[in-house]
């Protein structure tokens, strides 16, 4: 690393749990305020493998609870997605739901990649796995492959936005051109 580098690595602040949850009950709290089904989609959706790193279960409830938008009046929907988003944001994000997320989100681009990418896909996978690298480190090499692909869904999901590290990195930089 350079000297460039090392100043960039240190005046970057990584965002902690507690940062993560509070940004994203705000969002949130900005959604009820909006009163809107649309707005709630657009959560739901935008924050989709963050809460899946948190709780698997509880994203299921929440996919549920938004799809039910016919059924029940929204501000009683707003109410229960709050509560069970809040119980969501309370399991600890692991190494091993992390992997599952980062496993759900390689689907979105294996069948494009090829034999060399999937097999550097796994082994940064294993890197994270075995904690030699960080979750931020593998979001950072992961991240331009959403661009590579034009993949407006994974672009916009907080997940990357919360955990990767604001270091340049990319999965693709040590393969031939």
């Amino acid at each position: 690393m350079d000297k460039a580098q090392e100043r960039f690595s240190d005046s970057v602040q990584k965002l902690t749990e507690k940062d993560i949850k509070e940004f994203v009950i705000g969002r949130f709290a900005e959604v009820k305020k909006s009163s809107s089904i649309k707005d709630l989609v657009s959560f739901h959706t935008r924050n989709k493998h963050m809460i899946m790193a948190h709780n698997q279960n509880e994203l299921k409830i929440l996919g549920n609870i938004v799809a039910s938008n016919k059924k029940i009046k929204l501000s009683e929907m707003l109410e229960e997605y709050e509560r069970h988003l809040k119980m969501a944001l309370e399991t600890e994000a692991t190494t091993k739901t992390h992997s599952n997320v980062i496993l759900h989100i390689f689907g979105f681009f294996s069948g494009s990649f090829s034999q060399q990418e999937k097999e550097k896909f796994f082994e940064l996978l294993a890197n994270f796995k075995d904690e030699k690298m960080s979750i931020g480190e593998i979001l950072c090499e992961i991240n331009p492959t959403i661009y590579r692909f034009n993949n407006t869904y994974l672009a916009s999901q907080t997940y990357f936005l919360l955990y990767s590290n604001q270091q340049p990195g990319n999965l693709f930089k040590l393969l031939p051109k």
